[in-house]
Parts: structure tokens; C-alpha cells; sequence
């Protein structure tokens, strides 16, 4: 396979879901005339609000969600991923749903974030993803992409779990896809680095579409959208504006550094 662009949209998503969809799109568009061919939106890209209210929209969100990705892939020609939106899992719950849809606007790959962030901050901030979101019952998926390379599906909190990774890169993946709000304040300490460990203890390229800004109230999230390479290299940095990371995928790079650092075939997964 030959190398391809991938980008890593940057949003400052906010309440107003029109508003949202305006601004990916003009991302989306700005990554195409930068030549991308895969293209990743970040978690909650379509509305970041109240829970009350994002329960309230549900409905109408996930309809409008899934039906924009295929508007955006086919008008614009790139393999585009919806990093997450709510759908109805039933009373007062939604699904945190990821969907990887391709040029000729068919879904290739689903993923229901399986890890939920019920954190309490030193910072006086609390989430409790679980009031309001169901975790999904099946790991996430790997796709291979015609003329771009496997790609495998996370969602944000998942990284901080190397064994949702593992699973991955056992199922082939040599791009992973991990689109976040991270928090500003674990982002700062703890964004780059964990993609980075999972850059290099899986060989695989990592696509990290991001969250910035104040969104609304105290929520704040860290920004820095990332492309990373198997070696661990940062490729591209979005910094902490509304933009996009844009940077070259090479599968034969990829194989040379699986060559050169053969620690996925040293594994002795039986002893553990």
C-alpha cells in the first residue's frame, strides 16, 4: 500500500448542534484541500452540553449524525470518523457511538465506547459518564480500507486501557483512531504520553482528533489533536486552536519499524 494523508480535526464543539455541524464542516473541507484521504472528528463533535439536554436530543442527534458522515465522506471523497455521538440505548441512556464511513458514504466500521470516565478531579470537576451513557458489549472493531491500511476504533478514556489496544493490533490494526474531549486537566499531564505508550508498545500509527476550549460551564478540554507514528513520533500537533493535524501515513514505514522493534511477536501472552 502507498502512503496517504490522514487529518485529526480540532473543534471547540458548544450546545448548538448547527453550530457544531457548521465547524466540522469546515474542517472536514479544510483537510481535503490539504489532500487527506482519512479524516477523524473528535468525540462529541456534534454537541457538548447538558446531559439533560443531550438526552433530549438524542434522538434527532444520531439520525442527524450518521446521516452528515455520509453527506461529508462522499462530498468531500475522504474515509471520515464520527468520533462520537449519543444514541438512545434505551430510558435516560445513550450509547457513546463511533462511526467509520467511506468515500462512497457506507458505513465500514461501529464502536460504542466501552470505558466511561467517572472521575473526580483535584480540580473541583466530577463526570459520571455512566448517568447517562451505556458502555457498549462488543470491542471495538478493525477495518481494512481500500488503498489506505487496517484501522481500528477507540474512543477517548479507552487509552488509558493498553489491553482494548492490544485486542486491536491482535485484530490487525495499523492505524488506531482515538478521538477525545480529554479534559484539560488530565490532558496536560497525560494526553500525549498515553498516546505515545500506545504508539510504541503496539508499532501502530495513532489518529487523535481533539476537543479545545471552554465548551460551556466549568468543562474545559486540553486540545492538542495528534498524529503519531509507530516509533512515537509526534508527526502533527494541533496546539490548543480550532484546526486540524495533518501528517503522512506510511504502511511501509510502519513495517520497517515492526522489523526493527519486533516486540509484538516477543510477546508470551500464555505466561500472564
Amino acid at each position: 500500500m502507498s502512503s496517504f494523508l490522514a487529518a485529526a480535526l480540532q473543534m471547540n464543539s458548544t450546545p448548538d448542534p448547527d453550530a457544531n455541524f457548521a465547524q466540522a464542516e469546515e474542517l472536514i473541507e479544510l483537510a481535503a484541500r490539504r489532500g487527506a484521504d482519512l479524516v477523524g472528528l473528535p468525540e462529541n463533535f456534534a454537541f457538548m452540553g447538558e446531559e439533560a439536554r443531550k438526552l433530549e436530543l438524542a434522538p434527532n442527534l444520531a439520525e442527524r449524525c450518521s446521516r452528515f458522515l455520509v453527506t461529508m465522506a462522499r462530498r468531500y471523497q475522504v474515509t471520515l470518523l464520527g468520533g462520537g455521538f449519543p444514541v438512545p440505548a434505551g430510558e435516560s441512556l445513550t450509547y457513546n457511538r463511533a462511526e467509520l464511513v467511506g468515500t462512497d458514504g457506507l458505513l465500514l466500521a461501529r464502536y460504542d465506547k466501552i470505558h466511561l470516565f467517572d472521575v473526580d478531579l483535584p480540580d473541583g470537576n466530577t463526570f459520571t459518564e455512566s448517568a447517562t451513557v451505556c458502555s457498549g458489549a462488543e470491542l471495538p472493531p478493525v477495518v481494512a480500507v481500500p488503498g489506505l491500511c487496517r484501522i481500528g476504533l477507540s474512543i477517548c478514556y479507552d487509552v488509558r486501557f493498553p489491553e482494548l489496544y492490544r485486542h486491536l493490533v491482535g485484530a490487525g490494526a495499523e492505524l488506531i483512531m482515538v478521538p477525545a474531549a480529554f479534559t484539560a486537566y488530565t490532558g496536560k499531564d497525560h494526553w500525549q504520553i498515553l498516546l505515545q505508550a500506545r504508539a510504541i508498545e503496539n508499532t501502530a500509527y495513532l489518529l487523535a482528533p481533539a476537543q479545545t476550549g471552554l465548551h460551556y460551564g466549568r468543562r474545559q478540554s486540553h486540545g492538542h489533536a495528534l498524529v503519531i507514528d509507530p516509533w512515537g513520533t509526534v508527526l502533527a500537533d494541533a496546539g490548543v486552536s480550532q484546526g486540524v493535524a495533518v501528517a503522512p501515513v506510511d504502511p511501509s514505514h510502519l513495517q520497517r519499524v515492526r522489523g526493527q522493534m519486533p516486540s509484538l511477536r516477543h510477546r508470551r501472552p500464555a505466561l500472564f
